[in-house]
């Protein structure tokens, strides 16, 4: 450290001049400089730029009639992105110093900016609030896009990557979507109103179910157009869903906040609206599947329940009750049959067993008795198996004429008839027929077929008084 000479005024200038050696010389400058000017600003144009192994940037910044060469350590440039290039118009804020080995001058560079980014920046801060405030970009007022568009409009530049990839990946993902291309330029003082234009008129001019607002990257001043508030009132404007993939991914501009949905690139833009065809497939085929599980299932259980219904049905059938009926008088003939063999079984019995009585009793009246007794008996014996054999032949007969009540038959025979559609379906009642219809009528003897002529329909039953 230099340390200024001591003593009086008078003596400090009659004092022969002090002798610095050049490296005092050099760091009385650097501490001056440093101390003088702590925090400038320059703005300039980088050339020379270097980037040594060490990581640290050193580069020299120039005018028309001047320049400076400056150094940027690697702890101060390590958020500075994109790296600087010769022939970058730059802002660059830190102290001025002097760099003893050489003697030159250099600004030691703590933040570097392109130039003009840091308005830029003040601007979109201020637009992006207002039009916070005003409710331009509240969720509520995103409209949902359509699952699988048919028609996609395109909104770029027609010679840039950005509409070779949205196109490619369209192409690949979604064929099926027809693509309309407005071209617009991106940058330039025409941009805002050509991509304004274009947002009105594309829903006009072709039926797109959606616009695709997209750009490749830039600075911040190459995206300018898309930070303007008429594109941002534009896309709240449009007609139908409007997309942005504007940039790379750390871009973000007002127009981004406007869309209804944002992607971070071009191609994300254009995978976000076009759904999988491949994915699309697959999934159609697991659903086959599943409806084809599905189906098979759902027509066993039908068989099974039509199956349950026809053996319900069949036991309900007429003729079956015809067959429990016509069983139910076997076994009552039977029943018949077997107590009237047991009752002659008995008889025989007890005519033995007198015979056998009188045999041993053997007196002539006994005898004469006995017979009379036994005369008798058969008489009544012979009566009571008649009165018997009439009540069983009475049963027999009231049974025989409910089974002959209950068939279809004697229900015809007592002149009614049944009456069959053209399709062969008994008809209880006139509802769904018209005149012309084919009816056949079955008679107790015989049938004919008919024509209706007149449907009446049944009238209500008249009120007694």
């Amino acid at each position: 450290m230099i340390k200024p000479r001591q003593g009086t005024e008078e003596e400090i200038l009659t004092a022969e001049p002090q002798v610095y050696a050049v490296s005092e010389l050099t760091e009385l400058l650097r501490v001056l400089l440093e101390d003088s000017l702590p925090n400038v600003r320059v703005q300039g144009e980088i050339s020379n730029f270097s980037r040594p192994a060490s990581g640290h940037w050193y580069f020299t910044l120039k005018d028309q009639h001047a320049q400076i060469r400056c150094a940027m350590f690697r702890g101060s440039n390590y958020y500075v992105r994109p790296q600087p290039k010769d022939g970058d118009q730059v802002l660059a804020r830190g102290r001025i110093s002097l760099y003893p080995a050489r003697g030159e001058l250099q600004l030691i560079c703590e933040h570097l900016e392109p130039a003009g980014a840091g308005a830029l920046l003040a601007a979109f801060e201020r637009l992006k609030q207002k039009l916070a405030a005003e409710g331009l970009f509240d969720e509520r007022y995103k409209r949902a896009l359509p699952a699988m568009p048919r028609h996609i409009g395109l909104i770029t530049s027609d010679s840039g990557a950005a509409v070779h990839d949205v196109l490619t990946t369209l192409a690949r993902r979604w064929p099926l979507a027809t693509v309309t291309l407005c071209p617009v330029p991106v940058q330039g003082v025409r941009a805002t109103a050509a991509i304004c234009r274009a947002l009105i008129e594309l829903p006009q001019r072709a039926p797109a179910e959606l616009v695709l607002l997209v750009r490749g990257g830039g600075s911040l001043e190459d995206l300018r157009a898309f930070n303007e508030e008429n594109v941002a009132r534009a896309i709240r404007a449009c007609a139908v869903p409007v997309v942005t993939g504007i940039g790379h991914e750390i871009d973000v501009t007002i127009a981004d906040f406007a869309a209804d949905l944002r992607a971070a690139t071009p191609t994300a833009a254009a995978e976000r609206v076009a759904p999988d065809a491949a994915e699309l497939r697959l999934r159609l085929d697991q659903l086959q599947v599943r409806l084809e599980a599905r189906s098979r299932t759902h027509l066993t259980v039908q068989t099974e329940r039509i199956q349950r219904l026809s053996i319900r049905l069949s036991a309900q059938h007429p003729r079956r009750r015809l067959q429990l009926r016509a069983q139910r008088l076997d076994e009552l003939e039977l029943r018949l049959r077997r107590s009237g063999r047991r009752k002659t079984a008995d008889c025989r019995e007890r005519l033995l067993a007198a015979a056998r009585r009188l045999r041993t009793a053997s007196p002539a009246a006994q005898l004469a008795h006995t017979r009379l007794s036994i005369e008798r008996h058969q008489t009544m014996l012979a009566t009571r198996l008649h009165l018997l054999l009439q009540q069983q032949r009475g049963r027999l007969a009231r049974a025989e004429a409910l089974l002959g009540s209950l068939s279809p038959q004697a229900v015809l025979g007592r002149g009614y008839a049944l009456v069959r559609d053209a399709e062969g379906r008994l008809l209880r009642g006139v509802s769904g027929l018209r005149r012309g219809d084919a009816i056949a009528v079955e008679l107790a003897h015989g049938g004919l077929d008919a024509r209706i002529e007149h449907v009446r329909a049944d009238s209500p039953p008249a009120q007694k008084p």
